[in-house]
């Protein structure tokens, strides 16, 4: 009975995702179909996301929710247990109905105009328009972000574009404008259902100075930026840089960006995959999602092998050491079939 009752719950509680995060995750603030924020007792930050749309239960549920920090994850009637400190599940089913009784306003929509239909903020069409409206890398402060990292391979790259004029909405304060890396996300089908900027400096060299000068919009879960055609292996990682400093070590090794661990540990197996490097940093995080992604792949039949750096992360090991010390180090973690088929100078 209690089962059957926390179930009903959870799904009620979905349905109203976005309401329930801003009264219980207040510190938090929208991302497409997203609310972001630091954890589930509603600190500051970006590392937790709840999903705000889909189906009302199974993968992808409305109210689903994970930690990119922890690998915690869970519904709405977690994140009111949780937010409130609450231990019996009597007290959480009474502060539900209590929330569930309440009005809650509709999610804001944009204003139609005469002359055009605005593409909602952070939606999959908003992120085609943005992606669509930039320009190719080269020659460009995107280009010389890459490079200034260490960064050789910026063959196969159709999926980074260049915006000179990128808007940037802090959380207080005017909109700015920046110029930014903009990256396609795209699903199995090379469909894009999102997008993810990284604001730059003024000279390319380094990031933009806000505050948080990488974000994604769209649909992201399970999807990513992606690198050359995957076939029977592909190699998966969180960051744009971290993903392109193994392919200038090996360059036709096919490679995708989930752009964060939380998902990373989420990405969709291609039907023919067969072997999946995992990219990860050297954090609790990252080594949380190499061992979601072992698990996965386990129950779908493909061989796993994780590609571990010296320090926090392979683009830090590219600077740090050298292109030709990385390209040693990654031959080590190869597959022994795949030397030759993917370490070519």
């Amino acid at each position: 009975m209690l089962r059957h009752e926390a179930t009903e719950l959870a799904i009620r509680l979905g349905q109203v995702a976005e309401a329930v995060c801003r009264h219980y995750l207040s510190s938090g603030q929208k991302a497409g179909r997203y609310w972001l924020v630091g954890d589930v007792h509603n600190t500051p930050g970006r590392s937790m996301f709840v999903r705000l749309t889909g189906p009302e239960r199974g993968r992808g549920a409305a109210g689903k929710w994970t930690d990119a920090a922890t690998g915690q994850h869970g519904d709405m009637l977690d994140v009111i247990r949780e937010s409130l400190r609450l231990v019996d599940f009597k007290d959480v089913a009474e502060e539900a109905r209590r929330f569930l009784s309440f009005p809650h306003p509709l999610p804001e929509v944009e204003p139609r105009r005469w002359h055009a239909i605005p593409a909602p903020s952070g939606s999959t069409e908003a992120s085609r328009r943005l992606f669509a409206m930039s320009q190719p890398i080269t020659g460009t402060l995107a280009e010389t972000y890459l490079r200034g990292r260490g960064i050789t391979a910026l063959h196969d790259t159709a999926a980074l574009r260049f915006h000179p004029r990128c808007y940037y909405s802090p959380d207080r304060g005017p909109t700015e404008i920046w110029a930014a890396l903009i990256a396609s996300v795209t699903d199995l089908a090379d469909h894009q259902t999102g997008a993810h900027r990284t604001w730059l400096a003024p000279d390319g060299r380094g990031k933009a100075p806000v505050e948080t000068p990488r974000r994604a919009m769209g649909d992201l879960l399970g999807h990513g930026v992606r690198f050359g055609r995957s076939g029977d292996v592909l190699a998966a990682g969180e960051g744009i840089e971290t993903v392109l400093s193994v392919r200038s070590a090996l360059p036709f090794l096919p490679a995708m960006s989930a752009l964060s661990a939380g998902h990373l540990s989420a990405i969709l197996f291609p039907e023919a995959l067969r072997r999946l490097y995992v990219i990860h940093d050297r954090d609790p995080a990252g080594i949380g999602a190499r061992d979601s992604l072992v698990a996965r792949a386990f129950e779908a039949g493909i061989e796993v092998v994780g590609l571990t750096p010296v320090r926090g992360d392979h683009n830090d090991d590219l600077r740090a050491f050298g292109l030709h010390a990385l390209r040693a180090a990654l031959k080590d973690q190869l597959h022994p079939e795949d030397v030759s088929r993917f370490l070519v100078v």
